[in-house]
């Protein structure tokens, strides 16, 4: 019978699981997600690190007497595209740690 305390049973497991992370964080790099504001008329587009990488913008938004609306509606864009980048990760941590939330990971 496994002793789940066998410190080279744990040893094992530990950098079985760092190598997936590893796996994990290069696949999600090449990864992109997108995120929009105002019913699509502003889209972000971040990398699975959650880097703003484009913005998009609709022309009907561009009007110069009223920056601060295109400025919230970018804002929100990128917000929503970051949120899908960290939920993609969270997600990946829940399946590797089984659903245990460990502190400072997100």
């Amino acid at each position: 019978m496994n002793n789940p305390f066998d410190p080279a049973q744990l040893m094992k497991l530990v950098q079985e699981a760092q190598g997936k992370m590893q796996e994990h964080q290069r696949a999600l790099k090449s990864k992109i997600f997108e995120g929009q504001a105002g019913g699509g008329l502003v889209t972000a587009t971040v990398d699975g690190q959650g880097r703003l990488m484009r913005v998009s913008i609709d022309r009907t938004v561009v009007n110069p007497d009223d920056t601060g609306m295109l400025q919230d509606l970018i804002a929100g864009a990128v917000r929503a595209a970051q949120a899908e980048a960290t939920t993609a990760m969270e997600s990946f941590l829940s399946s590797l740690t089984g659903g245990i939330k460990l502190p400072g990971l997100f």
